[in-house]
């Protein structure tokens, strides 16, 4: 980076050069600078647009909307998953949109996981989002067995795991592995392809989580072999609040009966039929369970064009020109008042945010949004910064950690207690 790398003209020349910054036009941001996409995306004006038209559709047609309109309702989780399969790297059939994170990893936990009295363990992390590991425990003690004795979890080093850990964990005991893509704190990703072959040459299942890297990085999970996958679209994605999450599942694995059988698992030809006996459906719509949610859904047929535009590698680039800017920045304006990264500074490592850890974190994040800064707080002293590719400008990056200093050299923060609000 230029020697003048810390002033506001460096910032704006980045700028100038950014191939996607007229996406910023597309998104309602207003007057703050939001670094919370990792947690909540902004609205786009096109998931707005799309969001009235199926709902207008609602108005025209009815219960017909279920057939008729731009965007039939029958059709909408396939034609959806069709969307986002670019995005993990995945044939169409493979992908749907449907469910929530834990409701999917419910439902393919329990259509993988098939324990025997000596293959019935469970392997994750110390480090993972809380939903999956209640889950997981959940499903251990459906199928009878105690998860404090079947439910490994591979311990993180300083909030990184180590993969040799991981892949030395990989036992004959282990029947299912459920992990991060990228951990939700440190940003830390993880060599799916790598740990999926490792767990394949043992004969164990395995299943990535990608909350935090759907929509900010590549992914190749056809090619990797990936047995299947889980994620929330209201993050990079911009869903919405509430947005229907996606699952995918491996080709080969096509043709079993779901874990959690319902109305949506059927074929669609047949499902009108009415019969008890369900005719699961050939692709990843076995693994839909009720009606879908047709109205949270629909912010996504918008958003999802402009991932689809833009493209992916492209915004990963940008993504990663933001990151390693912040962490300059953060390193030459704010060394002397203790904040630590505790994000990879290597990028094939580092997902789409920047961890900093202070004593004073949760103050630090208050101060910042009274100036209109949106960051977000991870218990127990963390601070999370999430430059999003397609709204947030190299311009914000500079500003916030000029504020940033500013809050520390004036003692802003302490102003605020520290501690979190009732949400984070």
């Amino acid at each position: 980076m230029s020697k003048d790398v810390n002033t506001v003209g460096y910032a704006i020349s980045k700028d100038r050069e950014d191939t996607l910054s007229n996406y910023q036009e597309e998104f309602y941001i207003g007057d703050k600078i939001y670094l919370d996409g990792n947690s909540l995306g902004l609205v786009s004006k096109r998931a707005e647009g799309a969001l009235m038209k199926v709902f207008n559709a609602w108005k025209q047609y009815g219960i017909d909307g279920w057939t008729k309109g731009e965007f039939p309702w029958y059709y909408l989780s396939q034609n959806l998953g069709e969307k986002l399969a670019p995005l993990v790297g995945a044939n169409p059939s493979q992908v749907i949109v449907t469910g929530s994170t834990t409701v999917n990893i419910h439902q393919l936990v329990s259509t993988f996981y098939k324990p025997t009295s000596r293959r019935y363990k469970i392997l994750a992390d110390d480090v993972t989002f809380p939903s999956d590991i209640y889950a997981l425990k959940s499903q251990i003690q459906l199928k009878g067995f105690n998860p404090n004795d079947a439910l490994i979890r591979v311990e993180s080093k300083n909030g990184m795991l180590l993969e040799e850990e991981i892949i030395n964990k990989m036992g004959d005991e282990v029947a299912l592995i459920l992990l991060p893509s990228v951990l939700y704190r440190s940003g830390q990703i993880l060599d799916m392809k790598r740990l999926t072959m490792e767990a394949h040459k043992r004969g164990i299942i395995i299943g990535f989580d990608l909350c935090h890297s759907i929509g900010a990085i590549p992914h190749y999970l056809e090619d990797w072999e990936v047995d299947f996958a889980v994620w929330c679209n209201y993050k990079h994605i911009n869903g919405g609040p509430g947005a229907v999450g996606g699952l995918y599942v491996n080709r080969k694995h096509f043709g079993q009966e779901p874990g959690l059988a319902g109305w949506f698992s059927s074929r669609q030809d047949v499902q009108f039929d009415m019969s008890h006996d369900l005719q699961v459906d050939v692709d990843a719509g076995a693994y839909e369970i009720g009606t879908p949610h047709v109205l949270s859904m629909a912010p996504l047929l918008g958003s999802l064009e402009l991932f689809n535009e833009a493209g992916i590698e492209k915004i990963r680039k940008k993504s990663l020109d933001l990151t390693n800017y912040l962490i300059k920045l953060i390193e030459l304006e704010l060394n002397k008042y203790d904040f630590v990264i505790a994000s990879p500074l290597e990028e094939s490592k580092r997902g789409a945010h920047v961890l900093l850890e202070h004593e004073h974190s949760a103050s630090i994040c208050k101060a910042l949004k009274s100036y209109n800064i949106i960051p977000d707080f991870r218990a127990p002293n963390f601070v999370r910064l999430g430059p999003v590719a397609l709204y947030n400008s190299f311009y914000d990056i500079w500003k916030t950690v000029n504020t940033l200093k500013k809050i520390m050299e004036e003692e802003h923060y302490k102003k605020y207690k520290n501690t979190r609000d009732i949400i984070a």
